[in-house]
């Protein structure tokens, strides 16, 4: 029997009001600037401390989280970290105040540790009584209350728990797989499988078993060498694009023994399909994969405990490690709020580091969680990637071996463009170059665990004299490289000449600020500006660093050569060498050797400057970094002008078949018109064959379940008159509410005007770049909150996916437009066949298409999309559906009618 908790106060904050109960059980509202005088020396429950402290006005308290509690509790688990979404995540009545909040956390507290109590004999607690007190002789507060209900509460502090390596189990190593085979699949026998996975008694939809029988035509075996099967297909809202892609990619996986690679554009999309995928046939072997650096790495993770200072935050990661399903840091099963409440640097500390990692030479290589998921995906019938990864595996023939998939499914298609943008620029920057340097000689001095190449291979370099000379070498010339600080050298008064990259930054920087703007100079953020003409210092700047970057280069290619060779001339070797040789030769090209290559192609560049209105290949420019109005640091940038001819050139045609599909493929109102746009945006325009095309629409009737409602006689530039109508359409609405805005300063304004307010009304208001919570953490708690409304900039429309009532409002302060910078200015003057304004309508409608879409996820749905630039053009409208209502009204219209129409009963 768990010994009864003791009477805790606690502590509730909104905007404008926080309320605090005592410990006799009395509600008192905390009045401003006497927080710390009211709390005194009691210690209150809280949910979210950062951001309960950041909404009382960050005081000198200390506050006893629940989420901490939560976290060693039910590890791997994951709430909205409000109130409401503990209660409802512990299944008690949800607090709908914040006097009822406040008393309901005691209870919280008291029904976590009766949990933890009726499990203290369960193998998965076995070790933390040991665990806990280590702990608490950290200053854990929860401590003594954990071991009250575990039943030791006078137990040891021991460190078992945290030695995951002996805790995680090992993977073994299996034969490669062959290649597939390319048999076809039917219409038919797609359709099959979907109406299988779905079931007897799942809703008809007719465009789903239609989209899925298109979607075949990818997997068909491929004909010409260098022409792919490729499928376009836009498939509206509602049609259930996934499943309809996941039968005929599942079925092909079975029948051919061979991955299909599903692809999407962010981490939370790659969770959402995941799910989805737990209806395949029992077997089928799906495997969620993203890049190294978002796993746990078990070495990074002992070096990080010998820090007492993160003793608490590292004893929860070791509870939800053991727990987790993959060991994924970011987006997987670790709550995203764990990171709010410890800081994003510490899970970057223990997840693996870029082309840091000694493979077979780690202690604790067998236990890695990464190398279980690079096996697993190797023997996957269906990988779960996303954009950023599939394009780098392409730039790099590989990501963990030389194996590229052959069959690919691009989910969020549209998204392609800007991927590819990403993926195949050139950033030549101080930090890049400091990055370069401290993964080549190490910390230098500075308090990191970092291992330069020295380190790393210090093992090979004692016993093979080649590895040992050009690892000497390349650390001697890597101090061409900007050295740590290199940010307070960028003032010429304060620089030493003897380092060419720093020589480099400080020539480039005195250009920039040159060519700027006073506003752009006054202004705290940073700026960008065209790299040519160049100023006359710059050139023979970038001329010597290109020549100590070649220098560099050299021992690197040498050592790399070293490796292979070792390879190829000593059959006797280990198996862990030959893994360790083959991974450290990766590491060299894609950490050192490509992107000096790279840069050097930049500097060597630079002498020619093209001519006025020239179509340029790659667009090149410099971005001066700030912060607070300091230069921190300046950037020369190299974009392709179509970074989809490079996609095309590296993934598209090496592959058989291609399945690329999105709700917002195409653009226009002519048929043809529409779809090249769409070829265009993903690459198909530069293939070797015409892709086929194939849409489907939304099965939802927009007519009756939608409005669009164009306001009329709000000035968005009086932050007055703006806040005025958030307020008054999200009290309308009655919650439920996204407001999306173009500029942070402005969304800023308007939640210190109406955030208070609308707590009155019982309406919670979060937001993007004021509370102290990360992007899907808001959402979460949007999502979970029906009456809560959320603001975030215009770039947050693609990571909301809510169905149901918890989103039935999207509000856009101003068109938008796209960002008038250098990119966009090459590219509409070359990518837009003469017509530069129909190129910026077409990135407007999408970015429309995309925000409406948010409304509408279930046939039941009913939504309000909103727009408050009465400046909007007329010719726009065509990113809404053609049964959409469309509505121009004043705000008062606007509010009397969106009350009454989400209130109505269909």
């Amino acid at each position: 029997m768990m010994p009864p908790l003791p009477a805790l106060p606690a502590l509730a904050a909104g905007h404008g009001r926080a309320v605090l109960l005592d410990a006799d059980g009395v509600i008192s509202t905390i009045k401003p600037g006497t927080v710390a005088r009211q709390v005194g020396a009691s210690i209150p429950l809280a949910i979210h401390v950062p951001a309960t402290l950041r909404r009382l006005g960050n005081p000198a308290i200390q506050l006893l989280d629940l989420l901490e509690l939560f976290a060693f509790v039910h590890p791997a688990q994951s709430l909205a970290p409000t109130p409401a979404g503990m209660a409802r995540a512990l299944e008690i009545p949800v607090p709908t105040s914040l006097d009822s909040a406040a008393q309901a956390l005691p209870e919280m507290a008291e029904l976590l540790l009766t949990r933890l109590a009726a499990g203290k004999d369960t193998p998965a607690n076995r070790d933390a009584p040991g665990l806990a007190a280590r702990m608490g002789a950290a200053g854990w507060l929860w401590a003594p209350y954990v071991l009250a209900a575990l039943g030791q509460p006078d137990a040891k502090p021991d460190g078992m728990a945290m030695r995951l390596w002996k805790r995680l189990p090992k993977w073994e190593e299996v034969a490669p797989r062959p290649p597939p085979s390319s048999f076809p699949i039917t219409p038919a026998e797609a359709r099959t499988r979907l109406a299988s996975l779905l079931g007897p008694e799942a809703e008809q939809r007719p465009a789903q078993a239609d989209f899925c029988s298109a979607a075949t035509a990818a997997f068909a075996p491929r004909e010409v060498e260098g022409s792919p099967q490729v499928v376009l297909a836009e498939a509206g809202t509602g049609t259930g694009k996934t499943m309809g892609y996941l039968a005929p990619a599942s079925l092909w996986a079975t029948r051919n023994k061979g991955a299909v690679w599903v692809s999407t554009y962010t981490r939370h999309l790659q969770r959402q399909i995941e799910q989805e995928a737990q209806r395949l046939p029992a077997g089928t072997n799906v495997v969620l994969r993203k890049g190294r650096e978002n796993y746990l790495c078990l070495l990074n993770f002992e070096d990080a405990m010998n820090a007492e200072t993160r003793a608490i935050p590292l004893g929860l990661i070791a509870r939800w490690a053991a727990a987790s399903a993959d060991g994924d840091l970011f987006g997987g099963d670790l709550p995203g709020w764990f990171a709010e409440l410890y800081g994003q640097g510490l899970l970057a500390s223990i997840a693996d580091r870029r082309g840091e990692c000694i493979h077979a030479a780690c202690p604790h290589f067998s236990s890695c969680v990464i190398e279980r998921v690079i096996r697993n995906a190797r023997q996957a019938d269906l990988v779960i990637a996303n954009h950023a990864l599939v394009m780098a595996q392409s730039v790099w023939g590989g990501l963990d071996d030389d194996s590229v998939p052959t069959r690919y499914v691009f989910d969020e298609g549209h998204h392609i463009f800007d991927a590819a943008d990403s993926a195949f620029a050139i950033e030549l920057s101080g930090t890049a170059m400091a990055e370069l340097r401290r993964w080549l000689l190490g910390p230098e001095g500075t308090r990191s665990r970092a291992r330069g190449l020295a380190k790393r291979l210090e093992d090979m370099a004692a016993v093979d004299e080649p590895t040992h000379k050009a690892i000497l070498q390349a650390v001697h010339l890597a101090k061409c490289l900007p050295a740590p600080m290199f940010s307070v050298r960028l003032d010429p008064e304060l620089a030493a000449d003897d380092n060419p990259a720093e020589a480099l930054l400080r020539a480039l920087r005195a250009q920039s600020r040159a060519r700027a703007t006073e506003a752009d100079l006054n202004a705290p953020f940073g700026f960008e500006t065209d790299l040519h003409p160049l100023n006359e210092d710059a050139l023979p700047a970038a001329r010597k660093l290109s020549k100590a970057m070649a220098l560099l280069r050299a021992p690197l290619v040498a050592l790399r050569a070293r490796m292979l060779e070792r390879l190829e001339t000593e059959p006797d070797l280990e198996e862990a060498m030959r893994q360790r040789l083959e991974s450290t030769a990766r590491s060299l090209k894609r950490r050192a050797i490509d992107p000096l290559s790279g840069w050097g192609r930049i500097l060597d560049g630079m002498e020619a400057e093209p001519a006025p209105g020239e179509r340029p290949a790659r667009i090149e420019f410099l971005r001066l970094d700030r912060e607070a109005g300091t230069d921190k640091d300046i950037a020369l940038l190299s974009h392709l002008l179509d970074p989809t001819e490079a996609f095309t050139q590296s993934i598209a045609a090496p592959a058989h078949g291609l399945l690329i599909t999105s709700a917002t493929l195409r653009d226009g109102t002519d048929m043809e018109e529409a779809w090249e746009n769409a070829e265009a945006r993903t690459g198909a325009a530069h293939l070797a064959a015409p892709a086929i095309r194939a849409a489907f629409d939304s099965p939802f009737d927009y007519g009756e379940r939608t409005r669009v409602v164009l306001v009329s006689d709000i000035n968005t530039q009086d932050l007055g008159q703006l806040a005025g109508a958030y307020k008054a359409l999200f009290e309308a609405a009655g919650g439920g509410g996204l407001g999306l805005f173009t500029a942070i300063s402005r969304l800023r304004a308007v939640h210190a005007k109406i955030a208070a307010p609308l707590e009155e009304k019982n309406i919670p208001l979060y937001a993007q770049h004021v509370d102290a919570m990360d992007n899907a953490t808001l959402v979460d708690i949007f999502r979970a909150e029906e009456h809560s409304c959320l603001l975030g900039t215009d770039a947050m429309r693609d990571g909301v996916d809510i169905p149901g009532n918890s989103l039935r409002l999207v509000v856009f302060e101003r068109t938008p437009w796209p960002r008038p910078d250098i990119l966009h200015r090459t590219r509409r003057t070359h990518l837009s066949h003469g017509a530069p304004k129909d190129y910026d309508d077409a990135i407007v409608r999408l970015r429309l298409r995309q925000a409406f879409g948010r409304l509408i996820r279930r046939a039941d749905d009913r939504g309000v999309f909103v727009l408050l630039d009465r400046a909007f053009p007329s010719r726009l409208l065509t990113a809404f559906p053609e049964q959409a209502r469309i509505i121009r009204s004043s705000l008062s219209e606007a509010v009397t009618g969106i009350g009454r129409f989400l209130r109505e009963e269909v």
